[in-house]
């Protein structure tokens, strides 16, 4: 199957971003990688982001980068302004990865490595 309208957000050293690629590769699905160390945060892609999964699920409050923050940067990720501030700074902190896949008009998203979600996705296209 092959389609040009995935994009797999993350960073290529994550393991989860690793294993995600791998899951959509081996199913010979073409997609392109963004890469948040080397081009950034997509500002305008955040809200849709948020709107899917909800700031509180884009935020990896148990990774790495979130430990090693201060207590009073913590303290002020209240909402969808302040998390996309600090997703923006901070890309680490986003949890991994974050896909979209344009089918037609409808957009899906998926925060985290959900291949029973992703494969529901593939089942509905074949379909059509």
């Amino acid at each position: 199957m092959t389609t040009s309208h995935i994009t797999v957000y993350g960073i290529p050293n994550c393991d989860t971003v690793k294993k995600s690629r791998t899951w959509w590769s081996e199913r010979g699905v073409d997609f392109q990688f963004h890469d948040f160390k080397k081009q950034g945060v997509p500002a305008h892609r955040l809200p849709d982001w948020m709107t899917a999964a909800g700031w509180q699920k884009l935020v990896n409050r148990q990774g790495t980068t979130w430990r090693k923050l201060d207590a009073s940067t913590q303290a002020s990720v209240t909402d969808e302004h302040s998390a996309s501030v600090l997703m923006q700074a901070q890309p680490s902190v986003i949890k991994r990865p974050v896909v979209e896949w344009q089918q037609g008009d409808q957009l899906h998203i998926s925060v985290g490595f959900v291949p029973d979600q992703w494969q529901q996705w593939l089942d509905e296209a074949a379909a059509k």
